[in-house]
């Protein structure tokens, strides 16, 4: 089987789906690997370094499209909602398609994607188990954002973050708070305490509070009992308005001591939860920082602009997007590893070997025959179920 590597087209992306690392494993497998050249230069990974691997160069995407039988990105048509569409025309019909995208997000473009007969496999979706770790896509890019998010907030706080003594004085060091306990705000947690700064966290789970304790952080704690905190992925899930009314009364006081706050609530599918009112902006000191990782999905605070740095009541709130693209070498050496564990998994001896038994291959495949085949995803968009094919 051939594995394709487009180049990202998506607005400043600069990962690569595939580094030239993973190419002898695949190539031991069997598998042969067409990149389209210059996909990997703003990644670290010059055409030279793929074709000393073994892989193949050709010139144009369409030609990697035509020639490949699995196709690996990054962002796909979906996740990739500004250039994407133009790859819809290239899909062809029982093609396999790998990387981000984003199935809660339009029942029209997951549409599309089905029409085109290609058999879509989305990271997103990948089960949160030991045995798909490895694999895990998802939390990989979580995890970069949240070390990206501490140095992006640390460069434009007008202060040092650590504690500092010195013949003038001593400096004390900046407060930090991270709102959201996933992987994307354990690793904030672990990159601020790093940095020198007192460090708190707080998430409407109960049970992160060793995690918090265990990096070093203050696990901020509110008179305030979540519904069913988390989902059977270990996921937080939505709460009711009046539990989010009650919790911005409570956090008011505690973001007005910081001096930075990041922010990474997402709950799938759906509008991110306001954790940061406009009135909590304005008690904050004039030059604190906000960092909303959660900005794509509208933002967890009031006041966020998705994609732009912006200035209110003194307080810079910076909404970026797509963090993970700003440390594209290692972003990609990881992403990289990620996919090539799922290929060798759902392929066998040059087959694809998709067995809806298993839990890793049935939760990820999103699209199959001209369907939606996610039962996920059908039942988030209120389709109606499909009838279980079994193996094939």
């Amino acid at each position: 089987m051939i594995i394709g590597v487009p180049k990202e087209i998506y607005p400043g992306e600069r990962r690569v789906a595939l580094v030239p690392l993973v190419v002898p494993n695949l190539i031991k497998s069997g598998f042969e690997i067409v990149i389209e050249t210059g996909a990997g230069s703003e990644a670290g990974c010059p055409d030279a370094f793929y074709v000393e691997k073994g892989a193949k160069i050709v010139p144009t995407r369409a030609d990697v499209f035509k020639t490949a039988d699995i196709i690996t990105q990054v962002l796909c048509y979906g996740a990739n909602d500004l250039t994407g569409k133009a790859d819809i025309a290239l899909l062809r019909k029982d093609q396999i398609l790998i990387g981000f995208l984003r199935p809660l997000g339009s029942l029209e473009v997951v549409q599309q994607i089905a029409a085109t007969g290609a058999m879509a496999f989305c990271v997103e979706l990948m089960p949160r188990t030991t045995r798909a770790q490895a694999m895990d896509a998802l939390s990989t890019m979580a995890s970069i954002n949240g070390y990206k998010a501490v140095l992006v907030a640390a460069d434009t706080l007008p202060r040092i973050l650590p504690m500092m003594t010195t013949a003038a004085g001593t400096v004390t060091p900046a407060r930090v708070l991270i709102l959201g306990v996933g992987v994307a705000g354990l690793q904030a947690i672990a990159t601020a305490k790093r940095l020198g700064a007192v460090v708190s966290a707080y998430d409407l789970r109960p049970a992160v509070k060793e995690q918090v304790q265990s990096l070093g952080g203050r696990f901020v704690e509110l008179p305030l009992e979540a519904k069913d905190a988390q989902d059977a992925r270990g996921y937080a899930t939505a709460q009711g308005e009046e539990f989010y009314k009650r919790q911005r009364e409570l956090l008011g006081k505690v973001v007005a001591e910081q001096d930075i706050v990041i922010t990474t609530a997402v709950i799938p599918g759906k509008k991110a939860p306001i954790l940061v009112t406009a009135d909590m902006v304005k008690d904050m000191v004039p030059g604190s920082v906000i960092l909303d990782l959660a900005a794509e999905r509208g933002g967890n605070c009031e006041l966020t602009k998705s994609g732009e740095t912006i200035v209110q009541h003194g307080v810079t709130i910076i909404g970026c997007i797509n963090l993970a693209s700003t440390a594209p070498y290692h972003a990609s050496q990881l992403y990289a590893r990620n996919l090539t564990n799922f290929l060798l998994h759902i392929v066998k001896d040059q087959k694809l070997a998709l067995n809806l038994d298993d839990e890793i291959m049935r939760d990820t495949l999103l699209t199959r025959s001209g369907e939606i085949a996610n039962a996920r995803v059908r039942e988030f968009f209120s389709l109606p179920a499909l009838t279980a094919p079994g193996k094939a």
